[in-house]
């Protein structure tokens, strides 16, 4: 029963639900990014190189063949290299690592608004006095040593 209790304590905590609403309104916006690339950017692209479909441009290694095989028609498909869909990927994926880059641009500046800057007459981090690392100014007690760091007075 202790297991199913931190199972539940774990699911339901803030950055659990964060990631999977992230991971939702990821999958739509490559929906989207696809439709992008695919319905706007591709078509205009296909016309000034004077190709009807960027997907469908390949290089084909070995033609489809048609043969008889006991008295059934048997297909074997083309083998070909489909360049003109991963020229359509690499354009997805551009757009998608641009819009990324530029949400976490944006929220990087949004952060920085609301946390007070570090004033210049108080230091950030000091040094502990007995494993000599470098903690924050204001602690109590080493996070790597853990000894007391309290001045008596």
């Amino acid at each position: 029963m202790q297991l199913f209790k931190e199972f539940r304590e774990f699911a339901v905590k803030g950055n659990v639900i964060d990631l999977a609403v992230g991971v939702i309104i990821g999958a739509a916006f490559g929906k989207i990014v696809t439709s992008l690339v695919d319905d706007l950017i591709m078509p205009p692209i296909a016309a000034l190189s004077g190709k009807v479909n960027f997907a469908e441009m390949r290089w084909e290694l070995r033609p489809e063949i048609k043969r008889i095989f006991e008295g059934k028609e048997v297909v074997d498909k083309a083998v070909s290299v489909n360049y003109g869909n991963f020229i359509n990927v690499i354009i997805q994926f551009l757009i998608i690592a641009w819009a990324v880059f530029l949400l976490v641009k944006a929220l990087n500046k949004a952060k920085s608004r609301f946390e007070p800057p570090p004033s210049g007459d108080q230091p950030v981090t000091k040094q502990c006095q007995f494993c000599l690392s470098d903690i924050p100014s204001n602690a109590t007690k080493c996070k790597f040593c853990t000894a007391n760091l309290v001045e008596e007075g």
